[in-house]
C-alpha cells in the first residue's frame, strides 16, 4: 500500500528548465489551490541546517560538490510528503525527478504521481532569462557557459523522465506572460481539484 493516496490527493510533478518560470507559476499553484510546494533543494537545505546525522553527511557530500544519493532526496521527500498527509490538498513537487531512475524509485517508494506538468521554453529563451538574472542576482553560476551546460545537462536528463510518462504528461508553454501560462495550467488543475 502506497503511503500516500494519490487518487485522492494529487502530486504533480514540476518540470522546467533553469529559468523557464517554474518557481513564479508554484507561487500562482499554492496561492489558488493551496498545494504543499516541495522543493528537493529546499528540503536538503532544511535538512543540512538540522544539525543531523544525516546534516553532516549531506554538507560532506555537497562540500565535495557531488550530488546527493537518490535514496536520501526520496528520503527527505516521503518524510515530508507523510508528515503532510493529513492536511496536504495536494502537492507540488518541484524539480524532481531530475532523472528517470528517480521518477521510478518515487512512485515505488512514495505513490503514482497524478499529473507532470513541463514549462517548455527554448534555450535561447532559459539562457537569456537566466542572463537577465545572474545582472540582479550575483549568482556565480549565472554566467553564459555554466547556463549551457546546466541546459544541456538538464535537457538530456528531461527528455527521459518525460518520454516514461506519456500519458500523464502536460507540456505548457513558458514562453508566454506569466498570466497566460498560469491560464494554461488551471486548465490542468481544475479538474484535478474539482474530482
Amino acid at each position: 500500500m502506497a503511503p500516500i493516496d494519490s487518487s485522492k490527493v494529487p502530486i504533480v510533478w514540476i518540470l522546467g528548465g533553469p529559468g523557464s518560470g517554474k518557481g513564479t507559476q508554484c507561487e500562482k499553484i499554492i496561492a489558488k489551490y493551496g498545494f504543499t510546494h516541495l522543493s528537493t533543494g529546499d528540503l536538503l537545505r532544511a535538512e543540512v541546517k538540522s544539525g543531523s546525522e544525516r546534516a553532516k553527511c549531506l554538507t560532506a557530500i555537497m562540500e565535495r560538490g557531488e550530488l546527493v544519493p537518490n535514496d536520501v532526496v526520496l528520503d527527505l521527500l516521503k518524510e515530508a510528503m507523510l508528515a503532510k498527509a493529513g492536511e496536504a490538498k495536494g502537492f507540488l513537487i518541484d524539480g524532481y525527478p531530475r532523472e528517470k531512475s528517480q521518477g521510478i524509485a518515487f512512485e515505488k517508494a512514495i505513490a503514482p504521481v497524478t499529473v507532470i506538468i513541463y514549462f517548455e521554453a527554448s534555450s535561447e529563451t532559459l539562457t537569456k532569462r537566466l542572463l537577465g538574472r545572474a545582472v540582479s542576482s550575483g549568482r556565480a553560476d549565472d554566467n553564459e557557459e555554466t547556463i549551457k551546460l546546466r541546459l544541456k545537462t538538464f535537457l538530456d536528463n528531461n527528455d527521459q523522465v518525460l518520454a516514461q510518462y506519456p500519458s500523464k504528461l502536460q507540456r505548457i508553454n513558458a514562453e508566454d506572460s506569466v498570466d497566460a501560462i498560469f491560464n494554461q495550467v488551471e486548465k490542468i488543475l481544475d479538474p484535478l481539484v474539482a474530482q
